[in-house]
């Protein structure tokens, strides 16, 4: 009963998702609007708020330099594997295998199982998707297609994003205790409604935006499925390695729920804009949205087989 409790309210999102676009209740121009909203506005105020309220351990950087070393592996591996990936997406697949959503995906999941002070886990490992994201997969794509790169301008994007303003803005008012100066004057309980008021609708619009994109078509069965083995290999590589290299914190429920949930993920949304100068036609366009689309099953699967059996 525990399980169907916190299942159906997700899978409920999910489906009045799906069931919007399949039924033409809202417009694709709708739905993007509605996660911009997410995406821009609101969940800067949630990852702002899940790093002044989380105590920071000294495993923080760690984490970071871990997760971006195993996805740049990843990428130099896929890089020999197009043979059985397919060439016809080899300037596209590589990309694909690195970074997971979480966001949009693994965050809101994983906040229906643990208390949102755990939320700095998956947050974490964000925060090193957002350096591949931002610096590598656009130094990557600018040395193929034109041969050179600004640093400044790639330093400059990195860090004027929504998200990494909220992540340093984050850190320095936890690690210089401006955040809990606020939280004991009379400002803290403002603060707090605030902060509720601001968040509060980012689960559901999310799961519901989730629903609406979900598609899947089947004309790329053999590429989309080869190429989701590789994922998943590498993944669970990368899970095997938190509890070689950091088998004390995987002993902690909240924090072995993250890992396991996060790499299940499906590839980071902003890849698949960040790799347009690389798309060839729409024929691109449908395998990455279907590849991700798959990824959002494999990202439910998992979900539900963590809540069942943990």
């Amino acid at each position: 009963m525990k399980a169907f409790t916190v299942l159906f309210p997700v899978f409920l999102m999910l489906f009045l998702g799906y069931f919007s676009r399949k039924k033409r209740l809202l417009t694709y121009e709708q739905n993007e609007g509605a996660k911009s909203v997410v995406l821009k506005v609101l969940f800067s105020f949630l990852v702002y708020n899940v790093l002044v309220s989380s105590r920071i351990s000294k495993d923080f950087l760690i984490h970071i330099l871990y997760v971006d070393a195993c996805w740049i592996i990843i990428y130099l591996v896929a890089n020999h594997l197009t043979s059985f990936t397919g060439k016809k997406y080899a300037h596209l697949s590589s990309f694909l295998l690195m970074t997971a959503e979480g966001g949009n995906v693994a965050l809101p999941f994983y906040l229906t199982l643990v208390s949102a002070s755990n939320a700095i886990n998956t947050v974490t490992f964000d925060v090193g998707g957002i350096l591949i994201n931002f610096g590598l997969v656009p130094a990557i794509i600018a040395k193929k297609t034109s041969g050179k790169i600004s640093p400044l301008a790639l330093t400059r994007k990195i860090l004027t994003s929504s998200f990494m303003i909220a992540v340093i803005l984050g850190l320095l008012a936890n690690l210089t205790g401006f955040h809990q100066m606020v939280m004991t004057s009379q400002f803290g309980p403002v603060y707090t409604d605030a902060m509720k008021m601001v968040t509060g609708p980012i689960m559901g619009i999310i799961l519901f935006t989730i629903g609406y994109e979900l598609k899947f078509d089947k004309k790329y069965l053999k590429p989309l499925f080869r190429l989701a083995l590789v994922r998943l290999v590498g993944c669970s590589a990368i899970i095997v390695g938190f509890f070689l290299f950091f088998p004390h914190l995987m002993q902690n429920e909240a924090f072995k729920i993250g890992v396991l949930l996060y790499f299940m993920c499906p590839t980071g949304f902003p890849v698949p804009l960040q790799v347009q100068p690389l798309v060839k036609n729409s024929d691109d366009e449908t395998f990455m949205s279907a590849f991700i689309s798959l990824f959002m099953i494999i990202a439910l699967i998992a979900y539900t087989l963590i809540v069942i059996f943990i």
